[in-house]
């Protein structure tokens, strides 16, 4: 196991600079998620940790070792893709034990090795089996187990789960936790889900365009998010936004959109007369009498919950209830919202007020 250190990477493909100064500390151990949309930079960091992009400036380190120039197979490192990499004509068993294989380790100690991996990831009945007589999940699982085998310092994986169907990969995320749980190795994760990064990560780092927004927990990087983009992107469904300024009201201080809806402020709110985006996750708003009028647009009952999207004026407004709303289309209903769960966020600046 080894920490991994992030110091100020630049990339750079001929002219264009596509990672600007990224700083990333990983700690001996953790579970760590690069979390972003596409082409923010996630998977060319990965990718430098594994030694297959060089960096343009910078340094990583792996443990003590200054890695910039060290090659991938010398970096102490194992690499789980999404493509699976499993060679069709050998068998699990083969498939785990190819790496020791071309190590030239003893046959006594390769067949230890697959029987250990193999006995963590439940697929012992599976070892003469071929990849083509495998689910999906089964052939990660292999391809798992053949980075298990290397006993890495570093478990790297790369949008490992995105193959796989929505229920498969539910099951899939509790697998690698657990897995994690179990060997105890430092583990740096690809994502674009933010719900996979929510539910695996001890560490979030949230990119975009190359850049870090936000390094935290994942439920700090919830609850207390730097700036808008960081708000919309972790939480599913998405925060709700809405443009307006601070005003004066009849009983204080309030948000007013441009169309001149009021809503309530966190008593930490901004000066009055400031532009300002008001941040409310769906989950933190509650249907019933004495809240906002707004007008039904969609209500989507998924059984445990109801998702109710609303127009006030022209702002389609998202909210997650527990009750069986059963609101028709047109339907004006009150959407109540509690003060101290807003986030106001500066206009200009898109940072959290």
């Amino acid at each position: 196991m080894a920490n991994v250190a992030i110091r100020d990477v630049i990339k750079r493909y001929g002219s264009v600079q596509v990672m600007h100064g990224v700083d990333v500390d990983i700690e001996d151990g953790e579970f760590v998620v690069l979390v972003g949309p596409s082409g923010c930079g996630k998977s060319t960091l990965l990718r430098m940790i594994a030694g297959l992009e060089a960096i343009s400036g910078g340094e990583i380190r792996i443990g003590d070792r200054l890695v910039n120039d060290v090659p991938p197979k010398e970096r102490d490192i194992a690499m789980v893709f999404q493509s699976y990499a499993l060679y069709p004509h050998k068998t699990v068993a083969e498939n785990i034990g190819f790496p020791l294989k071309m190590a030239k380790r003893p046959k006594a100690e390769i067949a230890e090795k697959v029987n250990y991996a193999a006995d963590i990831l439940d697929l012992t009945k599976y070892l003469d089996r071929y990849p083509k007589a495998l689910s999906g999940g089964q052939r990660q699982r292999v391809a798992m187990g053949r980075a298990i085998v290397r006993d890495p310092q570093v478990f790297l994986f790369d949008e490992p789960l995105s193959n796989l169907d929505a229920k498969l990969r539910v099951t899939m995320r509790v697998e690698i936790k657990e897995l994690h749980q179990r060997l105890g190795t430092t583990i740096v994760y690809v994502t674009h889900d933010q719900i996979e990064a929510m539910t695996m990560a001890d560490k979030i780092v949230v990119m975009r365009d190359g850049r870090v927004e936000q390094i935290g927990a994942p439920l700090d990087l919830y609850d207390d998010p730097r700036n808008v983009f960081v708000a919309g992107f972790i939480g599913s469904p998405s925060m709700n936004f809405i443009h307006g300024t601070i005003a004066g009201g009849t009983q204080g201080r309030v948000f007013r959109s441009h169309e001149g809806l009021e809503l309530p402020l966190p008593p930490t709110a901004a000066v009055e007369g400031q532009e300002v985006t008001y941040g409310i996750r769906p989950e933190h708003i509650s249907v019933g009498e004495g809240g906002i009028p707004v007008k039904v647009v969609v209500v989507e009952p998924t059984g445990s919950e109801t998702q109710v999207f609303a127009r006030s004026g022209k702002n389609l407004i998202d909210a997650i209830v527990k009750e069986r709303i059963r609101a028709r289309p047109g339907e004006e209903i009150g959407f109540r919202i509690d003060a101290a769960d807003v986030r106001l966020f500066d206009r200009k600046t898109e940072q959290r007020i």
